[in-house]
């Protein structure tokens, strides 16, 4: 029953954090406040009645267009809204399950709490850094950059709470040692194929956003499931391409799809949600797979 409320309470509570986190979204990029002044329709001005804030349920109600102008608000406000909710609810009920079957519940109540608010932040801004390149091809320092600090934190706290119930601590200095160098490699990875790319083409085929974003997802998750997250974005890109060169209107073009920008970050904050979620049980059966 606890572990059922707590699920509930963190999806209700995602769907507030997404609708507010659409909000953002709409705003960051024209330089806008976040606070001020009131929703409102982005066309005609409305301002929002109460009803028409209510997460996912006024999108519905209102079937996605304005009650006003009648123009189309867009998916991407129930999308970030269901994803929100879905990755908090999911997050609760895997952690509160962890809790309960624990012994000792005062010891690791201030620890787990911890742990469960990092994984809300960590969805929180993978979703947020999707919606942002997917629509700008924008991917802001002010969000990665600080995501990386806080993943280090959150790394250090999980890997001290792994290491407790294992009775085994491998030291501060070696468990931030290991993030350190797990950004190190991924960032330089992607580094250098971009400089692989420009010798080759001549042209950035990727832009710097991309590689603080996969140092973001490395301090995290950690080396082994942030190359699981670039095989499945790097996967989900080719699909993507494949999709843009069979489109009449690039083939029309010639090399023009060639050109084509796609938002490789958002194939990177999939892989890194998808990895958090499935990386561990994943990664088991491939090294099972080569014999280790």
């Amino acid at each position: 029953m606890i572990r059922t409320l707590a699920t509930i309470f963190a999806g209700l509570l995602g769907l507030a954090f997404g609708s507010f986190l659409n909000v953002c979204l709409s705003r960051w990029p024209e330089d806008e406040s976040v606070v001020c002044p009131r929703s409102h329709c982005r066309t005609c001005a409305h301002t929002l009645a109460w009803w028409e804030n209510i997460p996912l349920l006024s999108w519905i109600v209102l079937r996605g267009r304005c009650s006003e102008c009648k123009t189309w608000i867009g998916l991407r406000y129930l999308l970030v809204e269901l994803t929100v909710g879905g990755l908090w609810a999911y997050t609760a009920w895997i952690y509160s399950k962890q809790f309960i079957e624990r012994g000792d519940h005062t010891s690791t109540l201030l620890l787990e709490t911890i742990v469960i608010l990092g994984q809300f932040v960590f969805y929180w801004l993978l979703v947020g850094l999707a919606a942002l390149d997917a629509e700008h091809l924008w991917l802001p320092n002010v969000i990665t950059l600080p995501g990386i600090v806080l993943g280090i934190v959150f790394s250090f706290l999980t890997d001290m709470l792994a290491a407790r119930d294992l009775a085994v601590s491998p030291g501060p200095l070696r468990l931030l040692v290991g993030r350190v160098l797990a950004i190190v490699v991924t960032a330089g990875l992607l580094l250098s194929i971009r400089w692989l790319y420009w010798v080759v083409r001549h042209r950035d085929g990727m832009g710097l956003g991309d590689v603080k974003l996969i140092a973001m997802l490395a301090s995290w998750l950690g080396l082994p499931a942030t190359l699981l997250a670039f095989f499945i974005s790097a996967m989900l890109g080719a699909i993507a391409g494949l999709v843009v060169i069979a489109m009449p209107s690039k083939r029309d073009e010639g090399e023009g799809w060639a050109t084509t920008k796609l938002p490789f970050g958002t194939f990177l904050c999939i892989g890194g949600i998808a990895s958090s979620i499935w990386g561990k049980p994943i990664i088991a059966a491939y090294l099972h797979f080569i014999g280790f």
